[in-house]
């Protein structure tokens, strides 16, 4: 921790999320999660954002009332951690989380990677994740290509009704975890809720906007699609730890994130350590559960999130109730460093 930074300022950060009124959005963040939002459609909650078209603010201890750029300027490396150097210099959190309430279907999208986005946009790629919270009976989404699908032969059909065929459609439940690489062709369908952990980037290139007069970006989209990915499936997750009162799974490992999803019953503990290399993520997606460290403990329920800096130090996750909780932090080989 740098020597300018106060320990009274290290302790895990809550936020006022910001959100965003798309037109597939409704009212679930209030009705599923008990969220208190604005009127009318809420199609995005930005619940640790740090960007220019969205930064959530600080609602507890000393940085209350910060936004989370303000917070990084002022924490540093502190902060984000020594895997995030090269963040801290360009002035840009790492990752972006946000709840998404599809009530209709998003577009038909894909994102750059980050040599095409810094190319064209002026920000990283966006390669991104979701965990499905709530998902009606029948709900799907799109992802990836279905057998026989090439370029040629969705290049005659981009930016048309047509678009939609020829795509690979995934049923899905909560629980369901989907990794959304930069080039994949994707959509989430109506009656979907989901964790989406992402690139902190705000760049989409629709493809198909089912008739909605919002702009499409058929030449962009065309050169970043990935016609490889045929019929992906959702991610397996791999089991690190399965013992009485404590399951941890590895969910998705990229160069930008890494997320794991904690099962703790009630009563026990997660015991972590923050110790400089990257700042840690964690959610509460079912039960209730108190974050102790040598700051205020911190309690959150479903679904909420706190920011651990770099500099914490130890920690540890108390489950008040049967919880599940995720777990998000920033790889030895991350872009960042």
């Amino acid at each position: 921790m740098s020597e300018n930074v106060a320990d009274e300022l290290i302790y895990p950060l809550t936020f006022d999320p910001v959100f965003k009124d798309y037109p597939w959005g409704g009212r679930n963040l209030e009705t599923k999660l008990g969220r208190k939002i604005p009127e009318g459609v809420v199609a995005e909650s930005w619940d640790i954002a740090a960007h220019p078209n969205g930064s959530s603010v600080v609602n507890a201890g000393p940085l209350k009332g910060k936004t989370l750029p303000e917070v990084q300027a002022l924490l540093g490396e502190a902060l984000v951690g020594e895997r995030n150097r090269r963040a801290l210099e360009m002035g840009k959190f790492p990752l972006l989380i946000k709840i998404l309430d599809a009530n209709r279907w998003l577009s038909i999208q894909v994102h750059p990677d980050d040599a095409y986005a810094m190319a064209h946009e002026g920000e990283p790629g966006k390669t991104e994740m979701w965990v499905v919270l709530h998902a009606e009976p029948g709900a799907e989404l799109i992802y990836g290509f279905a057998p026989g699908m090439t370029r040629e032969k969705y290049a005659a059909v981009i930016g048309t009704e047509a678009s939609v065929e020829g795509l690979h459609r995934v049923p899905v439940k909560p629980g369901d975890v989907i990794f959304v690489p930069a080039g994949t062709i994707h959509a989430l369908g109506p009656g979907i809720m989901v964790a989406e952990i992402q690139q902190n980037s705000d760049t989409t290139y629709r493809i198909w906007d089912w008739g909605r007069p919002r702009p499409l970006h058929l030449e962009k989209a065309l050169d970043v699609l990935n016609f490889e990915q045929i019929a992906p499936e959702p991610a397996t997750p791999e089991v690190l730890v399965d013992e009485e009162g404590l399951r941890v799974e590895r969910l998705a490992r990229c160069p930008y994130f890494e997320t794991e999803r904690i099962t703790l019953p009630a009563g026990h503990a997660f015991y972590g350590l923050c110790d400089g290399s990257t700042f840690e993520i964690w959610a509460v997606l079912q039960g209730r559960a108190t974050i102790d460290s040598h700051a205020e403990p911190v309690t959150l329920k479903a679904v909420e999130w706190a920011l651990l800096p770099a500099a914490l130090g130890e920690f540890q996750i108390r489950a008040e109730e049967d919880a599940v909780l995720l777990r998000v932090m920033t790889p030895e080989e991350s872009p960042h460093a």
